[in-house]
């Protein structure tokens, strides 16, 4: 089984690996809520099944599909839909891991589209490429065209706002946040002999510098956004999770993002993503599985 069959596999590890991890900034993680009141790591237990098995019909679908890229993301909307309401079913109603459900779902769909091109051709940067190509015109679509201005989603409200395009514009550009920056920081922390669950904080920290958040904005503002992008900077320039300073200034975040009900959940989503995409080059991690 090459690493393009195991694409699913790889997205079901990668978010059950992103939330357990600790300490993140205002998220759920496997010592803490953050700054959710209405979710946990049993919350997401209960959805991720239903996300896990989604990833795998979506690169069957992708796999089996005869037509285009453009035609089969119209394909993967559809089952993703359905997909979306067994997750809230499955939490009452909280929105745990649609963002992934979406990004990762189209990915797999991608990864199935490819499955019969000869694996040493797979790269990261077609597969990616591929889900350009499903997703071409996504955010003119939903977003740019809008002609209503009643029951607006967070995300066209966002767009309508503050021009911010979020999983959407992440998924048509062929996740540019995870490939320039979210994957070199994970092969970086790996070198500097970072642990698993600290080389995913540091990439989540990395990701946080530059990532447009709506869950961020959703929950706050603009600006908010903007002063948790320069306090994520600080903590890297202050060494990150390799250095006393950074691991003080991270706890701090941490009681920041709390105290303010700020949850960077779409940074969080492609921190998912990058995981997934590092296994796929690489079949396993560098380090110790603990």
């Amino acid at each position: 089984m090459n690493s393009l069959m195991q694409l699913s596999e790889y997205l079901s590890q990668a978010i059950l690996l992103e939330v357990s991890a600790y300490p993140k900034p205002g998220l759920v993680t496997r010592c803490a809520n953050g700054s959710h009141k209405d979710m946990s790591l049993i919350t997401f237990m209960m959805s991720s099944v239903i996300v896990s098995k989604t990833f795998y019909q979506l690169f069957d679908i992708g796999r089996d599909f005869a037509k285009d890229e453009k035609a089969l993301f119209e394909q993967v909307r559809i089952w993703g839909q359905g997909a979306e309401q067994r997750l809230l079913a499955s939490t009452k109603g909280v929105n745990t891991q649609r963002g992934i459900l979406f990004a990762g779902g189209i990915l797999s769909a991608a990864g199935g589209f490819l499955a019969d091109a000869s694996p040493a051709k797979v790269s990261v940067r077609k597969l990616c490429n591929t889900v350009k190509k499903m997703t071409a015109g996504l955010v003119y679509k939903e977003l740019k065209c809008l002609n209503k201005n009643n029951n607006l989603t967070a995300g066209e409200q966002l767009f309508k706002k503050y021009k911010i395009t979020g999983i959407r514009g992440e998924v048509e550009q062929g996740f540019p946040s995870v490939r320039h920056l979210g994957l070199p920081a994970l092969y970086d922390a790996f070198s500097r002999g970072a642990c698993i669950n600290d080389a995913l904080v540091q990439v989540l920290l990395s990701l946080m510098t530059v990532v447009e958040d709506s869950n961020i904005v959703w929950r706050t503002n603009f600006k908010e956004l903007k002063n948790v992008q320069e306090k994520a900077q600080e903590i890297l320039l202050k060494g990150g999770v390799f250095s006393e300073a950074g691991c003080r200034e991270l706890k701090v975040l941490d009681e920041y993002c709390i105290q303010k009900r700020i949850s960077p959940g779409g940074t969080a989503d492609l921190l998912s993503i990058t995981v997934a995409l590092f296994l796929f080059e690489n079949g396993t991690f560098p380090v110790m599985i603990i």
